[in-house]
């Protein structure tokens, strides 16, 4: 799979209420981008409008793919909450595309990635049977079965304690290779461990952090990704201020 950049440029309003913009986005292809703002900037908004699921706020601008084709059928989203439906077992929950595509389901692929995820052991579980990174990890499973070349993640592993965000952090950033990945994060220390690219988010703007110079995802120890955690930290304070 050959992923492309994904170019960001415009403003967004609900009715009259400015949301955020003008401000442009270029997310390198094959990389991850991590966004980091104040809550309320926009930054969700952000990406339900990429993903083409905003039906409330206004965009003046442009959202394109490098190579030149549609957006359509080649983005997946990972939200914060799993969302997964509590009927259904892991493996229904990882084939829930195809279910509500109408296509027939392909329950071998489907045992695979969930295998790459660690739960070839709880296929047959419901979510109410699993833990919070389990459910997470069925999430993310559900995610590479879309097989999409640009993945948008909002938050979605901040709900889980540090161990496990940790572990996930380490799984989605191999499972994930070779895609164009923007995540939202409120969490500076994840964005310093993953970031091909870090921006932080303001009304008007985005600003360029750069990120440590070893490759993600990196060691929660090195010194580079402290300090440039530290920074981030630093700077995300002084833009709340």
């Amino acid at each position: 799979m050959t992923a492309p950049a994904l170019h960001v440029s415009g403003t967004a309003h609900i009715g009259s209420e400015h949301v955020f913009g003008p401000l442009t986005l270029d997310a390198r292809a094959g990389r991850w981008t991590c966004l980091l703002g104040p809550s309320g900037v926009g930054k969700t908004t952000l990406l339900r409008l990429i993903a083409g699921l905003d039906d409330v706020t206004r965009f003046d601008g442009t959202i394109s793919a490098s190579d030149g084709q549609p957006l359509d059928g080649r983005l997946a989203l990972m939200a914060q909450s799993d969302l997964l439906m509590p009927w259904l077992d892991a493996t229904e929950n990882t084939l829930l595309g195809a279910r509500l595509r109408g296509t027939p389901p392909d329950h071998a692929r489907a045992r695979d990635v969930l295998d790459r995820v660690g739960l070839s052991d709880h296929a047959h579980k419901r979510p109410g049977q699993l833990s919070g990174g389990q459910r997470q990890r069925v999430a993310l499973a559900r995610t590479l079965m879309e097989d999409r070349a640009i993945v948008l993640l909002d938050e979605p592993f901040s709900a889980l304690d540090a161990r496990t965000r940790s572990q996930m952090q380490d799984l989605a950033c191999d499972l994930l290779a070779g895609r164009t990945v923007l995540m939202v994060t409120h969490d500076p220390a994840e964005a310093a461990r993953v970031g091909d690219a870090i921006l932080i988010m303001a009304p008007d703007r985005l600003t360029p952090v750069p990120p440590p110079p070893s490759a993600p995802p990196r060691a929660i120890d090195d010194p580079a990704t402290l300090q440039a955690q530290a920074d981030l930290l630093t700077r995300l304070r002084d833009s709340a201020a």
